[in-house]
């Protein structure tokens, strides 16, 4: 598979700015996906996060890694069909991610049955994992 450039990532995913947290899929087939966020110093949370040391908040590294998960089933969901985040299920922290970051979004589907889905996930910056959970979601019409 070509990579996805942010224009074919803004076909799949509803969102927008300031909360497209998906800037690329560099590959997405057999229920897995390797997905970037380059983490910029403009990114609208870190005049609040912390003013005097910017960390991405872990609940963005977490809805990034939901948005990554929904590129597991490319291909798969019908258009119109949005993914809702249901559950997060241990999510654990272990290094900051910090402007120039890039966080590599890694998702693998665990199952899809009747619109529901689960897929374990892990955030890497240079090798290192950031952060991991496992995300459930709910598809349905948008």
């Amino acid at each position: 598979m070509e990579p996805m450039l942010i224009q074919d990532v803004l076909k799949i995913l509803p969102h927008r700015f300031p909360f497209v947290l998906v800037d690329r899929v560099l590959r997405a087939e057999g229920g897995e996906v390797h997905a970037l966020k380059n983490v910029t110093v403009n990114e609208p949370f870190f005049p609040g996060h912390f003013p005097q040391e910017p960390v991405m908040p872990g609940v963005l590294i977490v809805e990034a890694l939901a948005q990554a998960s929904m590129f597991c089933l490319h291909g798969e969901m019908e258009p119109g069909t949005i993914g809702y985040l249901a559950g997060v299920e241990g999510a654990r922290f272990k290094r900051k991610v910090i402007p120039g970051d890039q966080l590599h979004l890694h998702a693998k589907l665990e199952f899809l049955r009747r619109g529901l889905g689960k897929t374990t996930c892990r955030a890497e910056v240079d090798g290192q994992v950031a952060a991991e959970a496992t995300i459930l979601f709910a598809v349905a019409k948008g």
